[in-house]
């Protein structure tokens, strides 16, 4: 359609929004967050300190945009896998395979990923809706722990969530786009417990700290999430 046609002008802002934020994961990747620097961006893509705020007005701006491009393509990864798989899928198997999507993601990309779960950037505080990305990346946990039967070690946890939905309107429309109505609190809880041990050792394997341990975190990942079926109660 014609009205969808960018113009020329249109089309050099999206090239250079798109090759700052190149630079920037770059810078990113050799440093972490503190190597991120707006000058030195701006003299790389070839622009003066006040012409690179017309594309992003400051360092935070341009940080959310990478927080958000990498949650989305953590939650296509994640996504892609789970609905790749046969729908007969048991749901341990389910779980297995979009824990492991996880750390394949952040294995290929660490930078990304510890700059959406390592340590918070000093001074800076992310938009609101980076909470639906990160709900997005647990979308497909959600549906595996329908019709579990949780265990009384995660009892508590169930019992938190369910109040969760119960009082956050937005929480439980989110829950309920997965599973089943009354089904929101085995749920939630699963999929927050799955992250809570993804998390762990998914960090702990971009961070290097295996190394010289004799395994991968694959294997210590697979463990988790079998525990974690255990206690649900799942096949």
């Amino acid at each position: 359609m014609a009205g969808s046609v960018q113009s020329p002008r249109a089309r050099y802002r999206e090239q250079t929004r798109t090759e700052i934020k190149e630079i920037a994961l770059r810078q990113l990747a050799e440093g972490g967050t503190a190597a991120v620097a707006l000058s030195r961006i701006a003299k790389e893509v070839g622009l003066s300190g006040p012409a690179l705020y017309r594309y992003f007005d400051s360092r935070d701006a341009l940080l959310t945009d990478l927080i958000r491009d990498a949650y989305a393509d953590l939650a296509a990864a994640v996504v892609a896998v789970g609905a790749a798989l046969p729908p007969d899928t048991a749901p341990r198997a389910r779980l297995r395979a979009l824990a492991a999507a996880c750390l394949d993601w952040a294995a290929s990309q660490p930078h990304r990923y510890l700059l959406i779960q390592g340590t918070p950037v000093p001074g800076y505080t992310a938009p609101a809706d980076t909470l639906d990305s990160a709900r997005a990346v647990l979308s497909p946990f959600l549906p595996a722990f329908e019709g579990s039967e949780p265990s009384a070690a995660v009892a508590p946890v169930v019992a938190q969530m369910r109040t969760w939905a119960d009082d956050d309107p937005a929480v439980a429309e989110w829950a309920r786009g997965h599973v089943a109505a009354g089904a929101e609190g085995p749920a939630l809880a699963g999929a927050v417990l799955a992250w809570a041990h993804m998390h762990g050792a998914v960090s702990l394997e971009v961070s290097g700290q295996f190394e010289g341990m004799g395994h991968d975190g694959g294997t210590l990942l697979t463990a988790q999430i079998d525990a974690l079926a255990d206690a649900f109660g799942l096949d």
